[in-house]
């Protein structure tokens, strides 16, 4: 990629908008994968990634900050969201 011109980091953030997105989650409703994280898993694929499917890109998007997946119940969820103000 990075013979090409392209920048693994602009992709990425360039896929949710620049920003972290920020959820909602109450309880158990936290999902294991997103729509954007299948389209993500299948760009990383395309540029030859592997091991890239929809789950574990979304425990990456999660573990990175690219979403804030903190039950509005926890005391990180706020904070968390007012960091990407």
């Amino acid at each position: 990629m990075r013979e090409r011109g392209e920048d693994l980091g602009d992709l990425l953030w360039g896929m949710v908008g620049g920003k972290p997105i920020q959820n909602h989650w109450t309880g158990g409703d936290v999902p294991a994968q997103t729509p954007l994280a299948v389209d993500m898993a299948k760009m990383l694929k395309a540029k030859g990634y592997k091991f890239v499917g929809p789950v574990i890109v979304y425990a990456f998007m999660q573990a990175t900050g690219f979403v804030n997946d903190h039950l509005t119940c926890c005391h990180r969820h706020g904070p968390v969201n007012r960091m990407s103000a």
